[in-house]
């Protein structure tokens, strides 16, 4: 049900190398009269709802509230890039069930809290 989804930055250019660099992306930043937004790439179709990285004065970056999982093909992959681009590990790689796979947390460049999800 989830359509699109928005993470709020302190720093855009710090946030957008920070997500770059974590899932080996490109984000597009447009400015909309002052409110700067950094486009995660279109999901080509997948399933799953794709979003921005938001700089605007009422976006408050925080470890509490809403939390955003993004795919993975192994979520150790991008946890592993994490501390090299600026953020750090909340939650180790943890094996959900055999039915649901894993997951892990990392606090983003910005503050927030970001979780990972994969099958394996």
């Amino acid at each position: 049900m989830v359509g699109w989804f928005e993470i709020a930055v302190d720093d855009m250019d710090r946030a957008k190398k920070f997500y770059e660099t974590v899932f080996q992306i490109k984000i597009k930043v447009q400015d909309f009269g002052g409110t700067l937004m950094g486009w995660f790439p279109d999901n080509d179709g997948v399933y799953g709802a794709t979003g921005s990285l938001v700089k605007q004065e009422s976006y408050i970056p925080s470890e509490k509230g809403t939390l955003v999982y993004f795919m993975s093909n192994d979520v150790q992959v991008e946890l592993d890039r994490v501390e090299a681009a600026g953020g750090k590990i909340y939650q180790e790689k943890t094996k959900i069930s055999d039915d649901h796979g894993c997951m892990g947390v990392f606090i983003d460049s910005e503050g927030n809290r970001v979780a990972l999800h994969s099958n394996t």
